[in-house]
């Protein structure tokens, strides 16, 4: 078994600080293999030490400027920092060089949505969710950008494509619930969801909140 492979067990195990010699001997041995450096950084990264792992990252790049995985994990480094325009960068660099994954996307689109950029982050949200419709937090994004940009006829399918697979998705009914409130007079549905979404997670308190304005809204009215 080679060194890296050796590693990558001992990281699948938890034995990071193994895991870590390891590849620092493959590093010795290979000095010029940007792949060590990059699951050195990823050790790091998932360890939480930006410090560490960033220069780690930057080696790699250095030595190999196509390196899709360290441009992602260096845009990880910076996202978790709230350097929002830096990784989004990054991340577009990692696509550019071949990384196709709706994790590169839909972390491209979150930067530009945090970033203020909502209407260029919806693409690629678009385009996590054509690679991965089956992950809800993906899904769940995209549906709320939609809504965030006033588009509720896009988004209502979504959350409700989320509940046909998760009956019980908290976040799902509440934002569905919302959308009705906000963009239909149908309060009926807009009050249904929102309970379940405060039903099923009691601690949801912006469903209830939300279902008890309705509510008074309504006896107001009468």
């Amino acid at each position: 078994m080679s060194l890296q492979n050796e590693a990558i067990q001992e990281m699948q195990e938890g034995n990071y600080e193994k895991a870590v010699e390891l590849f620092m001997q493959s590093i010795e041995e290979n000095p010029e293999d940007a792949t060590g450096y990059i699951n050195i950084g990823n050790i790091f990264a998932s360890l939480g030490d930006t410090e560490r792992a960033e220069p780690f990252f930057q080696k790699a790049l250095t030595l190999d400027d196509k390196a899709g995985t360290a441009f992602y994990g260096l845009a990880n480094l910076y996202y978790n920092q709230e350097r929002f325009e830096e990784a989004a960068k990054l991340y577009e660099r990692a696509i550019q060089t071949g990384l196709e994954t709706a994790d590169v996307y839909f972390m491209l689109g979150k930067s530009m949505e945090q970033a203020g950029n909502d209407r260029l982050a919806l693409p690629y949200l678009q385009r996590a969710v054509e690679l991965n419709e089956d992950d809800q937090e993906v899904l769940l994004s995209y549906g709320i950008l939609l809504a965030k940009l006033e588009l509720f006829p896009e988004a209502q399918p979504v959350f409700e494509t989320i509940l046909e697979k998760e009956p019980e998705h908290a976040d799902a009914h509440y934002n569905l619930g919302v959308l009705f409130a906000v963009s239909t007079e149908d309060k009926k549905r807009a009050l249904s969801h929102l309970e379940q979404a405060f039903t099923v997670e009691p601690e949801h308190t912006q469903a209830r909140y939300i279902y008890d304005m309705i509510q008074l809204g309504d006896e107001q009215s009468e």
